[in-house]
């Protein structure tokens, strides 16, 4: 399997994270090795292409535009972000396929931890008793899949206030933390999970 998993201990800042990105997509437009990207943000509010200027309920935060898909988020420390780049011209050129295999990694992976969830076709994202734990945004170019999706930990979920997080204004956030007593190995969770769902990408 031509993939690298790389793992980033310390926060990393988001457009250092976008710049790395970037550079990989370039890599991997040539023929190079695709990745697999875990780790946390410093507290980041991002904005995808289908955010609206209403989405932010505090004016005073700073927004940072991306091209990804979805509207507006939240980075902060205790959320796992998973960024990848893969190449769909050597798999499966079928961009709802992706998201429904992306889909199955978080639930896969909250199943390790006995906390049951589901997606919602209709809003984006993963959900555990009505409450949005994970998030998803994914943009492709020349069929090369980059972006990823970010599930909440144990993160301050009170930062969230300051948006309509994706939107949404009559949903609620929850985290692992919230849902289970007992939770670690979370990279090493992760990997293992991505690993046995590749294939079917």
């Amino acid at each position: 399997m031509n993939i690298e998993f790389k793992q980033s201990k310390k926060p990393v800042k988001y457009n250092d994270a976008m710049k790395f990105l970037e550079k990989r997509v370039d890599i991997v437009k040539k023929g190079g090795q695709e990745l697999v990207w875990f780790l946390e943000h410093p507290k980041t509010f991002t904005s995808g292409v289908r955010y609206k200027n209403e989405d932010i309920l505090d004016k005073s935060i700073n927004v940072i535009k991306t091209n990804r898909g979805g509207k507006i988020t939240l980075h902060n420390p205790g959320q796992k972000v998973v960024y990848f780049v893969i190449n769909l011209n050597n798999r499966k050129k079928n961009i709802r396929n992706l998201i429904t295999q992306v889909e199955q990694i978080i639930i896969k992976f909250l199943k390790i931890y006995k906390v049951n969830s589901y997606a919602d076709r209709k809003n984006i994202g993963i959900w555990v008793n009505q409450k949005k734990i994970a998030a998803i945004g994914i943009r492709v170019s020349r069929w090369i899949a980059y972006h990823g999706f970010s599930i909440n930990i144990n993160n301050n979920l009170n930062d969230y206030q300051k948006i309509l997080p994706c939107g949404l204004s009559n949903k609620k956030i929850t985290s692992l933390k919230n849902e289970c007593k007992k939770f670690n190995r979370i990279d090493e969770s992760l990997k293992k999970i991505f690993i046995q769902i590749l294939p079917k990408i």
